[in-house]
């Protein structure tokens, strides 16, 4: 390729992809981790506490698998996700064909839209405060993305995909059953594919998260409905990219065939730490109370030290405002040596907040509550 045509062709990526938001974040980074006691870094939702051993167990166990691992996964690995299906989410009639084992939650945003086969006139939405990624996977394929407040006042028109985030990255929003019921009816009205990402929804605090796939919201059919679940949160396993996705057995079998031409495997080993995490409910719930404690601490400094905190009912994040611009609270707690997300990296409606994880270590949290305090 010549050098013309190279530079031709990351021309036209550039253009197709919005600025890369993190990157922004670098000086204000740089004054955080200036200060005496060091950064307290509260931007990204990445787990900092450790895996949890049965599951490191089950990895190690498997680390002598020398042949390719399959696609669609071990049966001992889609028993295990249709059992935590059953049991946790209340999708009674989930089958193997139901579920799809995925190289990471991320990967499948990105480029579920590809693999679907949208392009130029189709339309992928996705609410007006979200997770940039819904975004990328639209513009990847050329699609056009489009946000809203409430899906059913779309206009379905070369609407395609419908992405749903419940419990919300960043606000932390909960949809009540009820609103679930109202837009699968629509969207199967409609014959639009709903995409429901569910990936914090081990973590509800003061809202009990439901999937789309519960018996009571889809009617027991998981006709055009396909739930995206992450053990990255709930299980520390964000280092393994081990992610599922779950639902209507036709979507599902087509990606399948599409992902066994990709080689998009997820890694034996991971397949076997899955099976090990889903089987066990004591680490999730002792994660929890470790976020429930660092969740409460950071709420209660924030509040002293005059942000308010809206929705925030789930996740692992605080949506938090002084009524000012986003990146002036930035600053603010930069000086402060405290990192936190701008709300505008989710979306011109957060222009006036700062997303605030409570993921760091307990020692890191204590930190941030003294100098919110001081």
């Amino acid at each position: 390729m010549s050098e013309q045509r190279a530079e031709s062709t990351v021309a036209a990526v550039s253009a197709r992809l919005p600025a890369f938001p993190w990157d922004k974040l670098e000086p204000y980074k740089a004054t955080a981790a200036a200060h005496a006691d060091g950064i307290v870094d509260l931007s990204v939702g990445t787990p900092v506490d450790p895996v949890p051993e049965l599951i490191r167990g089950a990895l190690v166990a498997a680390a002598d698998s020398p042949g390719y691992p399959t696609v669609w996964g071990t049966v001992a690995l889609r028993d295990a996700i249709t059992g935590w299906l059953r049991g946790r989410l209340g999708a009674s009639a989930v089958g193997h064909r139901n579920v799809l084992p995925v190289v990471g939650s991320k990967e499948l945003v990105a480029w579920l839209p590809t693999q679907l086969g949208l392009g130029a006139g189709d339309k992928v939405a996705y609410p007006r405060l979200a997770y940039p990624t819904y975004e990328v996977g639209a513009r990847l394929c050329g699609a056009e993305p489009v946000v809203y407040d409430d899906p059913t006042e779309l206009d379905p028109a070369g609407l395609r995909l419908l992405w749903l985030n419940s419990p919300s990255n960043p606000t932390g929003r909960v949809l009540p059953k009820e609103e679930l019921i109202r837009i699968v009816a629509w969207a199967r009205e409609h014959g639009v594919l709903v995409f429901s990402d569910e990936c914090y929804l081990e973590l509800g605090w003061d809202a009990e998260p439901v999937s789309v796939l519960h018996d009571e919201v889809c009617g027991g059919s998981y006709e055009g409905l396909v739930a995206v679940h992450s053990l990255s949160k709930r299980s520390n396993l964000a280092g393994y990219r081990a992610a599922f996705i779950a639902g209507d057995a036709d979507v599902l079998g087509e990606l399948l065939e599409i992902r066994k031409h990709g080689g998009m495997m997820t890694p034996a080993p991971v397949q076997a730490a899955v099976v090990a995490a889903l089987g066990d409910d004591a680490h999730v719930e002792e994660q929890r109370e470790r976020y429930a404690a660092r969740r409460e601490a950071l709420r209660g400094a924030l509040e002293a030290h005059g942000f308010r905190i809206e929705h925030s009912e789930a996740s692992l994040y605080l949506w938090a405002t002084r009524d000012e611009p986003c990146w002036q609270t930035v600053a603010h707690l930069a000086e402060l040596g405290i990192l936190v997300a701008p709300g505008d990296f989710y979306g011109e409606a957060g222009a006036n907040f700062v997303r605030v994880a409570f993921t760091a270590t307990d020692e890191r949290v204590e930190a941030a509550v003294k100098r919110l305090g001081a």
